[in-house]
């Protein structure tokens, strides 16, 4: 159905959405490729940075593209197997989103209480393999979730009250019992969402403890700085997803529903960059560098 019914407000829509996909492609893979770039930036906590930036970018060119096409549309139509695929790679990411964030909480934990052996706790082959699990998590997940969802019997309505392919609502369209598709989904639900977003909160525990024991305010105040981006990004994946799928459905949730999907699917993979970047004094010295190498060699040719 889309975000809206009324036409001239989706050709306002179109020109405002195309220009945060494409700022979600440049800033995230700007990102990827400075941090790639620049060898001071090779640590873990770019590292996950990187890999961060690449999911927002697979997330949201699964779902806003066709949101852009439908924009342009008179009726909004999507095929059985298109909207499946579109549900496994935004729920694949999505997934991999939770694994990873409880990565680099586990990560900020290992640097300010253990600071003297974290390079050789978090070891670039560590590193590797806590980005492996993450993504062969989120896809395992996701492949279940979307096999025993689509599986289910479809006969009846086929109208989706959403601008793209929400399980919730796919699920409630089933003629079959849907009980399995549902404890799945619950129990992926449990054991990726809440499962990642409790490890974080032991790490945050920890890492509280482990600032209060330093004594001067000033090394205390840089070592919270360093977990202050993440933080903020681990409040707005995780608060605006609890905010949705958290309250019964009912025909005016659904109005809300869009608004916060919107929040968390399209301006979410935008602001993440943002977030790493504006206040983070190594990104913005790597990008002095990298234009002042450019404009050295620009010089020279």
């Amino acid at each position: 159905m889309g975000l809206s019914d009324d036409k001239e407000l989706q050709l306002l829509l179109f020109p405002v959405f195309l220009g945060i996909y494409l700022m979600t492609l440049i800033w995230n893979l700007g990102l990827i490729i400075l941090i790639r770039i620049d060898s001071h930036l090779h640590t873990p906590m770019y590292f996950f940075l990187s890999f961060l930036s690449f999911i927002d970018i697979c997330y949201s060119s699964s779902i806003s593209p066709r949101m852009l096409s439908d924009f342009l549309k008179d009726e909004n139509t999507i095929s059985f197997i298109a909207c499946a695929t579109q549900h496994f790679v935004a729920s694949w990411m999505a997934l991999t989103e939770c694994c990873l964030l409880a990565a680099m909480a586990y990560d900020r934990y290992i640097a300010i209480g253990s600071p003297l052996q974290y390079s050789m706790i978090m070891a670039p082959g560590l590193c590797w393999k806590m980005v492996a699990a993450a993504y062969g998590s989120g896809f395992l997940s996701s492949l279940i979730q979307t096999v025993s969802s689509f599986h289910l019997d479809y006969c009846g309505p086929n109208i989706i009250h959403h601008f793209f392919c929400d399980i919730a609502q796919i699920i409630a369209l089933s003629c079959s019992n849907p009980f399995i598709g549902q404890m799945i989904l619950f129990l992926e639900a449990i054991i990726v969402g809440f499962g990642s977003l409790l490890f974080i909160l032991l790490s945050y525990g920890f890492i509280a403890s482990s600032i209060l024991k330093i004594s001067l305010l000033k090394h205390s105040a840089k070592a919270f700085s360093t977990c202050a981006s993440h933080l903020a990004a681990v409040t707005l994946f995780y608060g605006t997803a609890l905010s949705v799928y958290m309250h019964p459905s009912t025909s005016h949730s659904m109005k809300q529903n869009k608004v916060l999907s919107v929040f968390y699917v399209i301006f979410i993979p935008m602001l993440n960059p943002l977030i790493y970047s504006l206040r983070n004094k190594e990104i913005k010295e790597a990008l002095k560098r990298v234009i002042k190498r450019a404009t050295y060699l620009l010089q020279q040719e």
